[in-house]
Protein backbone atom coordinates (compact mmCIF):
# COMPACT_ATOMS: atom_id res chain seq x y z
CA UNK A 1 0.00 0.00 0.00
CA UNK A 2 1.46 3.36 -1.07
CA UNK A 3 1.60 5.93 1.69
CA UNK A 4 0.27 9.45 1.21
CA UNK A 5 2.86 11.94 -0.05
CA UNK A 6 2.76 14.78 2.48
CA UNK A 7 5.61 16.91 1.10
CA UNK A 8 6.71 17.28 -2.51
CA UNK A 9 9.44 19.60 -3.80
CA UNK A 10 10.38 19.67 -7.48
CA UNK A 11 13.25 21.64 -9.05
CA UNK A 12 13.70 23.99 -6.08
CA UNK A 13 16.30 26.76 -6.42
CA UNK A 14 17.15 29.53 -3.96
CA UNK A 15 19.90 32.16 -3.99
CA UNK A 16 21.03 34.78 -1.48
CA UNK A 17 22.83 37.38 -3.55
CA UNK A 18 25.70 35.54 -5.24
CA UNK A 19 25.33 32.49 -3.00
CA UNK A 20 23.24 29.68 -4.52
CA UNK A 21 21.96 27.76 -1.51
CA UNK A 22 19.78 25.39 -3.55
CA UNK A 23 20.33 24.72 -7.25
CA UNK A 24 18.14 21.77 -8.18
CA UNK A 25 16.48 20.16 -5.23
CA UNK A 26 13.82 17.44 -5.38
CA UNK A 27 12.25 15.86 -2.32
CA UNK A 28 9.34 13.66 -1.24
CA UNK A 29 8.18 12.55 2.21
CA UNK A 30 5.33 10.23 3.18
CA UNK A 31 2.85 10.07 6.03
CA UNK A 32 4.02 7.95 8.96
CA UNK A 33 7.73 8.08 8.15
CA UNK A 34 10.82 9.65 9.67
CA UNK A 35 12.79 11.18 6.82
CA UNK A 36 16.29 12.56 7.38
CA UNK A 37 17.81 15.41 5.36
CA UNK A 38 21.60 15.07 5.34
CA UNK A 39 24.49 17.06 3.90
CA UNK A 40 27.61 19.02 4.74
CA UNK A 41 27.39 22.50 6.22
CA UNK A 42 26.23 24.91 3.55
CA UNK A 43 24.66 22.17 1.42
CA UNK A 44 21.21 23.79 1.70
CA UNK A 45 19.49 21.66 4.37
CA UNK A 46 18.21 24.51 6.55
CA UNK A 47 17.23 26.53 3.47
CA UNK A 48 15.14 23.57 2.33
CA UNK A 49 13.47 23.36 5.76
CA UNK A 50 12.67 27.09 5.71
CA UNK A 51 11.11 26.83 2.23
CA UNK A 52 8.91 23.97 3.41
CA UNK A 53 7.93 26.08 6.42
CA UNK A 54 6.99 29.12 4.34
CA UNK A 55 9.75 31.23 5.93
CA UNK A 56 11.45 31.53 2.52
CA UNK A 57 10.00 31.43 -0.98
CA UNK A 58 11.91 29.54 -3.68
CA UNK A 59 13.27 31.36 -6.74
CA UNK A 60 12.20 28.41 -8.90
CA UNK A 61 10.37 25.13 -8.51
CA UNK A 62 7.18 24.00 -6.80
CA UNK A 63 6.42 23.00 -3.20
CA UNK A 64 3.25 21.39 -1.84
CA UNK A 65 2.60 20.50 1.80
CA UNK A 66 -0.32 18.12 2.35
CA UNK A 67 -1.51 19.05 -1.11
CA UNK A 68 -1.42 22.82 -0.48
CA UNK A 69 0.91 25.59 -1.63
CA UNK A 70 2.53 27.19 1.42
CA UNK A 71 3.86 30.74 1.08
CA UNK A 72 4.10 31.86 4.72
CA UNK A 73 4.59 30.41 8.24
CA UNK A 74 0.93 31.15 8.95
CA UNK A 75 -0.18 29.03 5.99
CA UNK A 76 2.20 26.26 7.09
CA UNK A 77 0.65 26.30 10.56
CA UNK A 78 -2.85 26.17 9.07
CA UNK A 79 -2.13 23.01 7.04
CA UNK A 80 -0.57 21.30 10.06
CA UNK A 81 3.19 21.84 9.64
CA UNK A 82 5.35 22.83 12.60
CA UNK A 83 9.10 23.51 12.50
CA UNK A 84 11.68 23.47 15.27
CA UNK A 85 14.55 25.53 13.90
CA UNK A 86 18.25 25.13 14.64
CA UNK A 87 18.42 28.05 17.05
CA UNK A 88 16.70 27.63 20.43
CA UNK A 89 13.93 30.20 20.03
CA UNK A 90 12.45 31.13 23.41
CA UNK A 91 11.29 34.33 25.10
CA UNK A 92 13.92 34.54 27.87
CA UNK A 93 11.91 36.88 30.13
CA UNK A 94 8.62 34.93 29.88
CA UNK A 95 7.54 31.89 31.89
CA UNK A 96 7.76 28.29 30.72
CA UNK A 97 3.96 28.19 30.41
CA UNK A 98 3.77 31.34 28.29
CA UNK A 99 6.56 30.06 26.02
CA UNK A 100 4.68 26.82 25.42
CA UNK A 101 1.46 28.46 24.28
CA UNK A 102 2.66 31.60 22.52
CA UNK A 103 0.83 32.04 19.21
CA UNK A 104 -1.76 29.33 19.94
CA UNK A 105 -4.78 31.57 20.52
CA UNK A 106 -6.95 33.50 18.11
CA UNK A 107 -7.86 37.12 18.72
CA UNK A 108 -11.01 36.46 20.71
CA UNK A 109 -10.70 33.01 22.25
CA UNK A 110 -8.34 30.22 23.22
CA UNK A 111 -8.61 26.59 22.23
CA UNK A 112 -8.61 25.21 25.81
CA UNK A 113 -8.95 26.60 29.32
CA UNK A 114 -5.93 27.46 31.44
CA UNK A 115 -6.34 24.50 33.81
CA UNK A 116 -6.37 21.96 31.01
CA UNK A 117 -3.42 23.68 29.38
CA UNK A 118 -1.32 23.52 32.53
CA UNK A 119 -2.11 19.84 32.99
CA UNK A 120 -1.31 19.09 29.34
CA UNK A 121 1.93 21.11 29.47
CA UNK A 122 3.11 19.49 32.70
CA UNK A 123 2.48 15.99 31.35
CA UNK A 124 4.41 16.56 28.12
CA UNK A 125 7.33 18.41 29.73
CA UNK A 126 7.73 15.78 32.45
CA UNK A 127 7.75 13.10 29.76
CA UNK A 128 10.36 14.96 27.70
CA UNK A 129 12.65 16.39 30.38
CA UNK A 130 12.45 13.31 32.57
CA UNK A 131 11.41 15.28 35.65
CA UNK A 132 8.87 17.89 36.71
CA UNK A 133 9.41 21.46 35.46
CA UNK A 134 8.02 24.56 37.16
CA UNK A 135 5.70 26.10 34.56
CA UNK A 136 6.02 29.53 36.22
CA UNK A 137 9.84 29.56 36.06
CA UNK A 138 11.40 32.30 33.93
CA UNK A 139 12.92 30.56 30.91
CA UNK A 140 16.10 32.67 30.90
CA UNK A 141 17.21 31.02 34.15
CA UNK A 142 17.01 27.48 32.75
CA UNK A 143 19.80 25.35 31.17
CA UNK A 144 20.08 25.24 27.38
CA UNK A 145 18.84 21.64 27.24
CA UNK A 146 15.60 22.50 29.09
CA UNK A 147 15.07 25.47 26.76
CA UNK A 148 15.37 23.06 23.84
CA UNK A 149 12.75 20.79 25.44
CA UNK A 150 10.41 23.77 25.79
CA UNK A 151 10.73 24.46 22.06
CA UNK A 152 10.10 20.79 21.25
CA UNK A 153 7.13 20.59 23.65
CA UNK A 154 5.65 23.74 22.09
CA UNK A 155 5.73 22.04 18.69
CA UNK A 156 4.23 18.77 19.97
CA UNK A 157 1.40 20.63 21.71
CA UNK A 158 0.28 21.81 18.27
CA UNK A 159 -0.35 18.15 17.31
CA UNK A 160 1.38 18.57 13.91
CA UNK A 161 0.73 16.43 10.85
CA UNK A 162 4.22 17.36 9.63
CA UNK A 163 7.04 18.10 12.10
CA UNK A 164 10.43 19.40 10.96
CA UNK A 165 13.32 19.17 13.44
CA UNK A 166 16.32 21.21 12.29
CA UNK A 167 19.24 20.05 14.48
CA UNK A 168 16.77 19.86 17.38
CA UNK A 169 18.81 17.28 19.31
CA UNK A 170 21.99 19.38 19.18
CA UNK A 171 21.51 20.73 22.73
CA UNK A 172 20.47 17.33 24.15
CA UNK A 173 22.65 14.71 25.77
CA UNK A 174 22.45 10.97 25.11
CA UNK A 175 19.75 10.21 27.70
CA UNK A 176 17.62 13.12 26.45
CA UNK A 177 18.03 12.03 22.83
CA UNK A 178 16.55 8.64 23.75
CA UNK A 179 13.44 10.40 25.09
CA UNK A 180 13.22 12.51 21.93
CA UNK A 181 13.35 9.35 19.81
CA UNK A 182 10.52 7.86 21.87
CA UNK A 183 8.45 10.97 21.17
CA UNK A 184 9.26 10.71 17.45
CA UNK A 185 8.19 7.05 17.49
CA UNK A 186 4.90 8.10 19.08
CA UNK A 187 4.22 10.75 16.43
CA UNK A 188 5.18 8.37 13.61
CA UNK A 189 2.76 5.74 14.95
CA UNK A 190 0.00 8.38 14.83
CA UNK A 191 0.68 8.94 11.12
CA UNK A 192 2.68 12.17 11.30
CA UNK A 193 5.57 12.91 8.94
CA UNK A 194 8.76 13.77 10.79
CA UNK A 195 11.67 15.38 8.95
CA UNK A 196 15.01 15.42 10.75
CA UNK A 197 17.90 17.66 9.76
CA UNK A 198 20.86 16.35 11.73
CA UNK A 199 24.58 15.60 11.59
CA UNK A 200 24.40 12.83 14.18
CA UNK A 201 24.94 9.80 12.00
CA UNK A 202 24.21 7.31 14.79
CA UNK A 203 20.91 9.10 15.33
CA UNK A 204 19.95 8.59 11.69
CA UNK A 205 20.76 4.89 11.81
CA UNK A 206 18.54 4.53 14.87
CA UNK A 207 15.48 6.53 13.87
CA UNK A 208 15.25 7.31 10.13
CA UNK A 209 13.16 5.33 7.64
CA UNK A 210 14.73 7.14 4.66
CA UNK A 211 17.39 9.80 4.10
CA UNK A 212 17.73 12.38 1.34
CA UNK A 213 21.30 13.59 0.77
CA UNK A 214 22.18 17.10 -0.42
CA UNK A 215 25.53 18.25 -1.78
CA UNK A 216 26.16 21.85 -2.81
CA UNK A 217 22.45 22.59 -3.08
CA UNK A 218 21.58 19.55 -5.21
CA UNK A 219 19.74 16.35 -4.26
CA UNK A 220 22.26 13.57 -4.92
CA UNK A 221 20.28 10.56 -3.71
CA UNK A 222 17.82 8.90 -1.34
CA UNK A 223 18.70 5.99 0.96
CA UNK A 224 16.29 3.48 2.47
CA UNK A 225 16.67 2.46 6.10
CA UNK A 226 18.93 -0.54 5.48
CA UNK A 227 21.23 1.65 3.34
CA UNK A 228 21.73 4.39 5.96
CA UNK A 229 25.31 3.85 7.16
CA UNK A 230 28.16 6.20 7.93
CA UNK A 231 30.09 4.96 4.89
CA UNK A 232 27.18 5.48 2.47
CA UNK A 233 26.31 8.90 3.84
CA UNK A 234 29.89 10.12 3.80
CA UNK A 235 30.43 8.89 0.24
CA UNK A 236 27.36 10.77 -1.00
CA UNK A 237 27.86 13.92 1.08
CA UNK A 238 31.56 14.43 0.47
CA UNK A 239 33.23 15.52 -2.79
CA UNK A 240 35.58 12.89 -4.23
CA UNK A 241 38.71 14.97 -3.59
CA UNK A 242 38.10 14.82 0.17
CA UNK A 243 37.25 11.14 0.60
CA UNK A 244 40.78 9.75 0.30
CA UNK A 245 41.98 11.51 3.44
CA UNK A 246 39.07 10.47 5.67
CA UNK A 247 41.04 8.16 7.94
CA UNK A 248 39.21 7.14 11.11
CA UNK A 249 41.84 6.98 13.82
CA UNK A 250 43.38 10.28 14.97
CA UNK A 251 44.53 9.15 18.41
CA UNK A 252 48.19 8.92 17.42
CA UNK A 253 49.61 9.50 20.91
CA UNK A 254 48.37 6.17 22.28
CA UNK A 255 51.15 4.05 23.64
CA UNK A 256 53.55 6.94 24.18
CA UNK A 257 55.22 7.66 27.49
CA UNK A 258 53.10 9.90 29.76
CA UNK A 259 53.89 13.57 29.18
CA UNK A 260 54.17 16.16 31.96
CA UNK A 261 51.01 18.05 32.86
CA UNK A 262 50.51 21.42 31.19
CA UNK A 263 47.34 22.13 33.20
CA UNK A 264 46.33 20.88 36.65
CA UNK A 265 43.15 21.06 38.70
CA UNK A 266 43.28 20.45 42.45
CA UNK A 267 40.32 20.02 44.82
CA UNK A 268 37.86 21.53 42.35
CA UNK A 269 34.11 21.58 43.13
CA UNK A 270 31.64 22.32 40.34
CA UNK A 271 28.87 23.30 42.78
CA UNK A 272 28.42 23.61 46.53
CA UNK A 273 27.12 20.06 47.08
CA UNK A 274 29.58 18.26 44.79
CA UNK A 275 32.71 16.68 46.17
CA UNK A 276 36.20 17.88 45.13
CA UNK A 277 38.30 16.16 42.48
CA UNK A 278 41.66 16.51 40.73
CA UNK A 279 42.47 16.59 37.01
CA UNK A 280 45.62 16.73 34.89
CA UNK A 281 45.98 17.58 31.21
CA UNK A 282 49.22 16.18 29.74
CA UNK A 283 51.14 18.15 27.16
CA UNK A 284 50.28 16.96 23.65
CA UNK A 285 47.14 15.05 24.73
CA UNK A 286 43.48 15.18 23.74
CA UNK A 287 41.25 14.55 26.76
CA UNK A 288 37.56 13.99 26.11
CA UNK A 289 34.98 15.05 28.68
CA UNK A 290 31.61 13.24 28.86
CA UNK A 291 28.55 13.04 31.07
CA UNK A 292 24.79 13.24 31.04
CA UNK A 293 23.26 16.70 31.22
CA UNK A 294 23.81 18.47 34.54
CA UNK A 295 26.55 16.21 35.89
CA UNK A 296 29.16 18.97 36.27
CA UNK A 297 31.15 18.61 33.06
CA UNK A 298 29.99 21.94 31.61
CA UNK A 299 30.94 23.84 34.78
CA UNK A 300 34.30 22.05 34.77
CA UNK A 301 35.34 23.06 31.25
CA UNK A 302 34.20 26.63 31.91
CA UNK A 303 36.32 26.76 35.06
CA UNK A 304 39.34 25.37 33.19
CA UNK A 305 38.91 28.10 30.55
CA UNK A 306 38.52 30.87 33.15
CA UNK A 307 34.90 31.54 32.13
CA UNK A 308 33.51 30.90 35.63
CA UNK A 309 35.05 30.49 39.05
CA UNK A 310 34.56 27.08 40.68
CA UNK A 311 33.01 26.72 44.12
CA UNK A 312 36.29 25.41 45.41
CA UNK A 313 39.77 24.37 44.33
CA UNK A 314 42.15 25.90 41.84
CA UNK A 315 43.25 25.66 38.22
CA UNK A 316 46.86 26.19 37.14
CA UNK A 317 48.52 26.18 33.73
CA UNK A 318 52.17 26.10 32.72
CA UNK A 319 53.31 29.54 31.59
CA UNK A 320 55.11 29.48 28.25
CA UNK A 321 57.08 32.58 29.33
CA UNK A 322 58.30 31.52 32.78
CA UNK A 323 57.93 27.72 32.52
CA UNK A 324 56.17 27.84 35.91
CA UNK A 325 52.60 27.00 36.85
CA UNK A 326 50.38 30.09 37.12
CA UNK A 327 46.80 30.32 38.46
CA UNK A 328 43.75 30.65 36.22
CA UNK A 329 41.10 32.61 38.09
CA UNK A 330 39.44 34.52 35.26
CA UNK A 331 39.18 34.73 31.49
CA UNK A 332 42.04 37.23 31.29
CA UNK A 333 44.35 34.82 33.16
CA UNK A 334 43.40 32.04 30.77
CA UNK A 335 43.93 34.17 27.67
CA UNK A 336 47.31 35.42 28.88
CA UNK A 337 48.38 31.84 29.64
CA UNK A 338 47.48 30.63 26.14
CA UNK A 339 44.11 28.96 26.76
CA UNK A 340 41.48 29.36 24.02
CA UNK A 341 37.81 28.48 24.54
CA UNK A 342 35.23 27.40 21.93
CA UNK A 343 31.56 27.30 22.94
CA UNK A 344 28.98 25.12 21.22
CA UNK A 345 26.29 27.71 22.04
CA UNK A 346 27.40 30.09 19.31
CA UNK A 347 24.31 32.29 19.48
CA UNK A 348 24.78 33.29 23.12
CA UNK A 349 28.52 32.86 23.64
CA UNK A 350 30.22 32.88 20.28
CA UNK A 351 29.32 35.04 17.34
CA UNK A 352 28.92 38.79 17.06
CA UNK A 353 25.85 38.77 14.77
CA UNK A 354 26.21 42.35 13.54
CA UNK A 355 29.85 41.93 12.57
CA UNK A 356 31.42 40.43 9.46
CA UNK A 357 32.86 36.96 9.00
CA UNK A 358 36.36 38.46 8.99
CA UNK A 359 35.80 40.40 12.20
CA UNK A 360 34.29 37.41 14.00
CA UNK A 361 37.28 35.23 13.18
CA UNK A 362 40.04 37.80 13.69
CA UNK A 363 38.73 39.66 16.74
CA UNK A 364 40.71 37.49 19.15
CA UNK A 365 44.03 38.68 17.71
CA UNK A 366 43.18 42.35 17.19
CA UNK A 367 45.20 43.37 20.24
CA UNK A 368 48.37 41.88 18.73
CA UNK A 369 47.81 43.70 15.43
CA UNK A 370 47.37 47.34 16.38
CA UNK A 371 49.03 50.07 14.33
CA UNK A 372 49.55 53.76 15.13
CA UNK A 373 46.72 55.39 17.09
CA UNK A 374 45.27 51.96 17.86
CA UNK A 375 44.14 51.29 14.29
CA UNK A 376 43.77 47.57 13.51
CA UNK A 377 46.14 46.45 10.73
CA UNK A 378 43.67 44.33 8.80
CA UNK A 379 46.09 43.80 5.93
CA UNK A 380 48.39 41.83 8.24
CA UNK A 381 45.43 39.72 9.39
CA UNK A 382 44.32 38.67 5.92
CA UNK A 383 46.87 35.80 5.55
CA UNK A 384 45.80 34.45 8.95
CA UNK A 385 42.13 34.69 7.95
CA UNK A 386 42.74 32.82 4.69
CA UNK A 387 44.77 30.15 6.49
CA UNK A 388 41.96 29.39 8.94
CA UNK A 389 39.25 29.49 6.27
CA UNK A 390 41.25 27.03 4.15
CA UNK A 391 42.19 24.87 7.14
CA UNK A 392 38.56 24.34 8.20
CA UNK A 393 37.08 24.56 4.68
CA UNK A 394 34.70 27.33 5.73
CA UNK A 395 32.24 28.10 2.93
CA UNK A 396 31.99 31.89 2.61
CA UNK A 397 31.20 34.52 0.02
CA UNK A 398 32.78 37.87 0.81
CA UNK A 399 34.72 37.99 4.11
CA UNK A 400 32.86 41.23 4.83
CA UNK A 401 29.39 39.65 4.75
CA UNK A 402 27.77 39.40 8.16
CA UNK A 403 28.49 36.13 9.93
CA UNK A 404 24.74 35.46 10.03
CA UNK A 405 24.89 34.99 6.24
CA UNK A 406 26.60 31.64 6.90
CA UNK A 407 24.96 28.34 7.79
CA UNK A 408 25.04 27.42 11.47
CA UNK A 409 27.81 24.88 10.95
CA UNK A 410 30.00 27.36 9.10
CA UNK A 411 29.45 29.91 11.88
CA UNK A 412 30.74 27.27 14.29
CA UNK A 413 33.80 26.73 12.12
CA UNK A 414 34.54 30.47 12.30
CA UNK A 415 34.61 30.19 16.11
CA UNK A 416 36.99 27.23 15.93
CA UNK A 417 39.16 29.19 13.49
CA UNK A 418 39.19 32.07 15.99
CA UNK A 419 40.59 29.71 18.64
CA UNK A 420 43.35 28.41 16.34
CA UNK A 421 44.22 31.97 15.27
CA UNK A 422 45.30 32.76 18.83
CA UNK A 423 48.14 30.19 18.59
CA UNK A 424 47.15 28.73 21.98
CA UNK A 425 48.92 26.05 23.98
CA UNK A 426 45.59 24.70 25.31
CA UNK A 427 42.23 24.62 23.49
CA UNK A 428 39.09 23.98 25.56
CA UNK A 429 36.10 23.01 23.40
CA UNK A 430 32.59 22.84 24.86
CA UNK A 431 30.57 20.60 22.51
CA UNK A 432 32.12 22.32 19.46
CA UNK A 433 30.68 19.95 16.84
CA UNK A 434 27.05 20.74 17.69
CA UNK A 435 25.39 21.35 14.34
CA UNK A 436 28.51 20.37 12.38
CA UNK A 437 28.48 17.74 9.62
CA UNK A 438 30.46 14.50 9.61
CA UNK A 439 33.06 15.67 7.09
CA UNK A 440 33.74 18.84 9.08
CA UNK A 441 34.02 16.84 12.30
CA UNK A 442 36.73 14.74 10.70
CA UNK A 443 38.51 17.85 9.50
CA UNK A 444 38.33 19.20 13.07
CA UNK A 445 39.66 15.96 14.58
CA UNK A 446 42.54 16.02 12.10
CA UNK A 447 43.44 19.62 12.92
CA UNK A 448 43.22 19.02 16.67
CA UNK A 449 45.45 15.96 16.34
CA UNK A 450 47.98 17.97 14.32
CA UNK A 451 47.81 20.63 17.05
CA UNK A 452 48.42 18.00 19.75
CA UNK A 453 51.26 16.38 17.81
CA UNK A 454 53.02 19.76 17.85
CA UNK A 455 52.71 19.93 21.65
CA UNK A 456 49.33 21.57 22.08
CA UNK A 457 46.77 20.14 24.52
CA UNK A 458 43.02 19.74 24.10
CA UNK A 459 40.05 19.45 26.46
CA UNK A 460 37.11 18.30 24.34
CA UNK A 461 33.61 18.08 25.86
CA UNK A 462 31.04 16.31 23.68
CA UNK A 463 27.49 15.02 24.13
CA UNK A 464 28.15 12.34 21.46
CA UNK A 465 30.03 9.23 22.58
CA UNK A 466 31.14 8.33 19.07
CA UNK A 467 33.22 11.51 18.87
CA UNK A 468 35.73 10.12 21.36
CA UNK A 469 36.34 6.73 19.77
CA UNK A 470 39.51 6.74 17.68
CA UNK A 471 40.15 10.38 18.60
CA UNK A 472 40.64 11.00 22.33
CA UNK A 473 43.70 9.77 24.24
CA UNK A 474 41.66 9.72 27.46
CA UNK A 475 38.00 10.21 28.31
CA UNK A 476 37.03 11.65 31.69
CA UNK A 477 33.41 10.92 32.58
CA UNK A 478 31.48 13.10 35.02
CA UNK A 479 28.74 11.88 37.36
CA UNK A 480 27.06 13.53 40.36
CA UNK A 481 28.97 16.78 39.87
CA UNK A 482 32.51 15.45 39.74
CA UNK A 483 34.98 13.39 37.75
CA UNK A 484 33.74 9.81 38.13
CA UNK A 485 36.10 7.78 35.97
CA UNK A 486 38.99 8.21 33.52
CA UNK A 487 39.08 5.82 30.58
CA UNK A 488 41.97 5.16 28.23
CA UNK A 489 43.16 2.61 25.68
CA UNK A 490 40.57 -0.06 24.84
CA UNK A 491 38.18 1.35 27.45
CA UNK A 492 37.45 4.28 25.13
CA UNK A 493 34.47 2.44 23.70
CA UNK A 494 30.71 2.83 23.78
CA UNK A 495 29.82 0.46 26.61
CA UNK A 496 32.45 1.55 29.20
CA UNK A 497 31.69 5.24 28.54
CA UNK A 498 27.94 4.64 28.81
CA UNK A 499 28.35 2.68 32.04
CA UNK A 500 30.38 5.50 33.59
CA UNK A 501 27.88 8.14 32.43
CA UNK A 502 25.17 6.30 34.37
CA UNK A 503 27.38 5.99 37.44
CA UNK A 504 28.00 2.26 37.05
CA UNK A 505 31.11 0.30 37.93
CA UNK A 506 33.74 -0.31 35.26
CA UNK A 507 32.60 -3.84 34.41
CA UNK A 508 28.84 -3.29 34.81
CA UNK A 509 26.52 -3.49 31.83
CA UNK A 510 24.12 -0.67 31.06
CA UNK A 511 20.57 -1.65 31.93
CA UNK A 512 18.93 -0.53 28.69
CA UNK A 513 19.32 -1.51 25.07
CA UNK A 514 22.53 -0.01 23.72
CA UNK A 515 21.04 0.00 20.22
CA UNK A 516 18.54 2.61 21.40
CA UNK A 517 21.36 4.98 22.28
CA UNK A 518 23.06 4.76 18.88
Amino acid sequence: MTKEITIRMVGIAKSFGETRALKKCDFEAHAGEVHAIVGENGSGKSTMAKIMSGVLLPDAGRVTILGERVTSPTEAKQVGLTTIFQEVLVAEEASVFDNLYVGRDGIFKSETNAGNRRSEAQEILTRLVGKSVDLDEVVGSLPLSVKQWIVIARAILRKPRVLILDESSAALDLDSTIRLHEEIDRLRAEGATILIVTHRIAELVRIADRATILRDGVTVGVLDKHEITEENLLAMMTPADRRASDAKDYASTRGREPAPAILTVRGLSTHKTAGPFDFELPKGAIVGVAGLDGQGQDAFVRAVAGIVQPFGGDVQVLSAETNKMVPVTCLNDATNAGISYVSGDRKREGIFPQQSIFENLAIGVYKRNLGPLGVIRKTTLKPMFKREVDRLRIKIGSPWNKITSLSGGNQQKVLIGRAFANDPQVIVLNDPARGVDLGTKRDLYRELRAFADKGGSVVYLSSEIEEFIGFADRVDVFFAGKLFRSLSGDDIAEEPILAAMFGKSKNASVEFDLERTA
